[in-house]
């Protein structure tokens, strides 16, 4: 495994649990608004510093007594063929396992759920279906068959064989009201679904940086509207 981060300790990222998060390196897609741009893009990621799977497993061993769960991201940790390996190892050492995803590749995150190696998912919603390939750095054709992908794993997590949440960034300048109703619409009949204000922070593209972040009462305000898709919808951070 390509590990490009450690957080130490973390009360966030995991619900309800004290976890560290690792980064994996690479990424399906290249969207203009993320802020990890070098764990995504090739021409930085061969400067960012490794960790070798070695020294992460003696920092878990070390962590045995304090932490109890690991939430591994990226970039998008489904692209590395090994990770059913490197999650086995993780709940060999007695950790709870959040994976986050894009949900690009139904066929591991469904293996993940049958072998029972994750505990949690937490999967992100970029954007309505017709304007996927656009917002997630792609191109309009990549619609015609990659969106699939992603309703695949949509469907995987509904059926409820691990716990799960959906989530998704709201970035002025591609997402309207409008917008992230018809993305709550898509998933309708989740458990859960979380706004997340955007962060104009060493996004992909630079131009994304400076833009302001909508105020907390617009996205209470979407909230408000989509509550009633799902059992839980609330605005992190608010």
């Amino acid at each position: 495994m390509l590990i490009g981060g450690l957080h130490e300790i973390t009360f966030i990222d995991y619900p309800g649990k004290l976890s560290c998060t690792v980064f994996c390196l690479g990424c399906s897609f290249k969207c203009p608004f993320c802020y990890a741009s070098e764990l995504v893009l090739p021409e930085k990621i061969k400067f960012q510093p490794r960790i070798p799977e070695k020294n992460f497993f003696n920092f878990l061993k070390n962590r045995k007594e304090l932490l109890e769960g690991v939430v591994i991201c990226g970039g998008e940790p489904t692209i590395n063929e090994d990770l059913p390996k490197f999650i086995k190892k993780i709940k060999g050492l007695g950790f709870l396992v959040k994976l986050d995803t894009n949900g690009s590749n139904p066929e591991m995150l469904e293996d993940l759920i049958k072998k029972k190696i994750i505990d949690y998912a937490a999967m992100d919603i970029k954007a309505p279906k017709d304007q996927y390939g656009l917002i997630v750095g792609m191109n309009d054709s990549w619609n015609a068959g990659k969106i699939d992908n992603v309703q695949k794993s949509i469907d995987i997590l509904k059926e409820g064989n691990v716990d799960y949440e959906f989530r998704s960034t709201i970035v002025p300048s591609l997402h309207t009201k409008d917008d992230v109703i018809e993305m709550a619409k898509w998933i309708r009949g989740a458990k859960k679904y979380y706004l997340q204000n955007f962060k104009p922070s060493k996004t992909i593209n630079p131009e994304f940086e400076n833009i302001k972040p909508y105020p907390d009462e617009y996205l209470l305000e979407i909230q408000k509207a989509i509550a009633p898709l799902f059992d839980v919808c609330q605005v992190r951070g608010c």
